[in-house]
């Protein structure tokens, strides 16, 4: 039988066929993907052959092959540094969520998720939620962010999952399309598609006062079947986001506006660090590329990876 990975808990998969039944599965012995060494070799939106087996008179699903993926976002393990882990694969887009404060969401996680999502091939969009929160001066931040990520050619949207405020324009978007959401925890992915589609009732906790940061609702990647046909993929919430798998030579091409001048290098294989002509430290002199998007390039490139909650825009 084929049909394609909805939930994944680590052991058991939950596999909606293509008669749309859904199966747990669970995949048999040793299985690994080529040359990807994944805390997952299974993952949500994975497509997949599976054989039923009847097991103490329950129907039971054995995962034998894993078609193709199109794309996939990954990331570092946080406890293992060696090992990746798949968050969700065949996706049409992601969104990730960003607040500017309660929880903060620092230009240096933004930025290694638009990479990972350059390099992966998956259409990514900026949503600023908690819009209705903000006094002027963090609109203005808001809103300075969202100009500097548009200019570089991503989609922002100002939402509030809570008020509803432009959640129909994001729904627009997610139409015929599977959609995974993504940001830290606490910054109303859970309202949000609560928002979308209210019959799901996903649970959704406040926010902890006393580190800021938002408490763990969802533990388990998962995806939904909407009834506006939209499918959307509901991601934990992620504290960190190690790079995997980019050589310091490609990294500059994920940067779109760095890509963009590359031509112009004085060396065609240019690292854009210390070589004299280089395009992109000109253009970053010069004000034309923002200074925490080449520090977050210099972190990436330098393997810093622990400062993704570090405010960039202290010098």
């Amino acid at each position: 039988m084929r049909g394609t990975v909805y939930k994944s808990t680590g052991s058991w998969y939950q596999v909606k066929a293509e008669n749309g039944e859904f199966y747990d599965c669970r995949i048999k012995g040793k299985f690994r993907i080529k040359g990807i060494k994944s805390t997952n070799p299974v993952a949500v939106g994975d497509k997949v052959e599976f054989d039923l087996e009847e097991i103490s008179e329950q129907t039971q699903g054995v995962i034998k092959k894993i078609s193709d993926r199109d794309n996939y976002i990954i990331r570092r393990s946080v406890n293992l540094s060696k090992q990746t882990h798949i968050i969700a694969a065949n996706i049409d887009q992601v969104f990730l969520m960003v607040t500017l404060n309660n929880p903060p969401t620092f230009t240096t996680f933004i930025d290694r998720f638009l990479v990972t999502a350059e390099a992966y091939h998956v259409k990514a969009v900026l949503l600023f939620n908690k819009i209705d929160t903000y006094n002027d001066d963090e609109l203005l931040e808001i809103k300075f962010l969202a100009k500097m990520y548009r200019e570089i050619g991503y989609e922002c949207v100002g939402i509030s999952a809570k008020s509803g405020r432009n959640v129909d324009k994001v729904k627009e978007m997610m139409l015929g399309k599977t959609s995974m959401f993504s940001g830290h925890s606490g910054t109303g992915k859970s309202t949000l598609i609560n928002a979308l589609e209210p019959s799901l009732n996903l649970k959704t906790l406040e926010i902890s006062e006393q580190h800021k940061q938002g408490q763990h609702t969802t533990t388990f990647a998962e995806m939904f079947d909407l009834s506006f046909d939209a499918r959307i993929i509901d991601t934990p919430g992620i504290k960190g986001f190690g790079v995997v798998d980019i050589e310091k030579e490609e990294l500059g091409d994920y940067f779109p506006e760095f890509f963009e001048l590359k031509q112009d290098c004085k060396f065609h294989n240019c690292l854009h660090l210390n070589e004299p002509k280089c395009a992109v430290k000109d253009a970053l002199d010069d004000g034309e590329i923002p200074w925490s998007r080449y520090k977050s390039y210099l972190q990436i490139i330098e393997g810093e990876d622990d400062p993704y909650r570090i405010d960039q825009y202290k010098k």
